[in-house]
C-alpha cells in the first residue's frame, strides 16, 4: 500500500476591527483597532493574540520596516493620512480598517519581515513603540519573547482553524457595529453624568446662601 504523509499548510491570518475612541483628555481624542494574529506559524511566539494599536504606530511600523529592510522589501502603503478623519464616520472607519487589515496581510506573508523583532511585539505585546525599540536594542530587563509571552492572557475570539474563512466573513461587519454601540455607551454616560450635575445644582445654591446668612449674621 502507498503511505501518504499530510503536512499541515503554513498559514497566518490577521483582523483589524472593534474600532474605539479613547480620550486622553477632554480635548483630544484618538481611535483605536484590535489587531488580531491566528498562525501556525513557527515565526509566532503565540498562536492567537489581541492587542490594540493606532494609526500612528502603524505609520511607525511602516517606517521601522522600511529603515530595517533597507532596499531588499518594497513594503505596501498604509491608508492615507486623512486630517479631517471624522471618528464617527463608518464610512472612513471602514474604509481605514480595511487599509491597515490589508498592510499586514502582505506584511506577515515575508518571511524577511517575519524576521523583525519591532513586527512581533507590534503584533503581540502590549508595549509603546518607544517601548518596543528599547526591547529590541536591549535597553529593557525583559526579552522580546518575555514581552510576548506576559502581555497577559489573549481573549479567545476565534473558532476552529476550519472555520477561520466562515468567521471572517461573519465578522465583516462586525467592528462597526461594536464601535457604534461603544459610541452609543459613551454618550449616554456623558448625558448621565449631566444630568447629576444639573441635579445638585440647587443644593450647592442653598448650601452658598446658608454660608452666607450665617456670615452676615455674625458680623452684625
Amino acid at each position: 500500500c502507498r503511505e501518504e504523509t499530510n503536512y499541515l499548510k503554513e498559514f497566518t491570518s490577521v483582523w483589524v476591527r472593534d474600532p474605539r475612541i479613547q480620550r486622553e483628555d477632554f480635548w483630544h481624542a484618538y481611535m483605536d483597532y484590535e489587531v488580531c494574529i491566528h498562525s501556525n506559524s513557527l515565526a509566532f511566539t503565540k498562536k492567537t493574540s489581541c492587542v490594540r494599536r493606532r494609526y500612528s504606530e502603524f505609520v511607525w511600523l511602516r517606517q521601522k520596516l522600511q529603515d530595517n529592510a533597507l532596499l531588499l522589501v518594497r513594503l505596501p502603503d498604509l491608508p492615507p493620512k486623512n486630517p479631517f478623519f471624522n471618528m464617527n464616520s463608518a464610512q472612513q472607519i471602514d474604509e481605514r480598517m480595511k487599509g491597515l487589515q490589508q498592510f499586514l496581510g502582505i506584511i506577515v506573508q515575508n518571511p524577511l519581515l517575519l524576521s523583525d523583532s519591532c513586527l512581533h511585539l507590534f503584533l503581540q505585546s502590549q508595549l509603546s513603540v518607544s517601548r518596543i525599540e528599547a526591547c529590541v536594542a536591549g535597553r529593557t530587563h525583559y526579552t522580546v519573547a518575555q514581552a510576548i509571552q506576559s502581555s497577559g492572557p489573549t481573549v479567545m475570539r476565534f473558532g476552529s482553524e476550519e472555520n477561520m474563512e466562515g468567521e471572517e466573513e461573519e465578522n465583516h461587519c462586525g467592528p462597526l457595529e461594536e464601535h457604534h454601540s461603544h459610541l452609543a455607551q459613551t454618550k449616554a454616560l456623558d448625558k448621565s453624568g449631566a444630568g447629576l450635575g444639573s441635579a445638585y445644582l440647587p443644593i450647592l445654591v442653598l448650601y452658598f446662601q446658608a454660608i452666607l446668612y450665617l456670615t452676615l449674621c455674625n458680623k452684625s
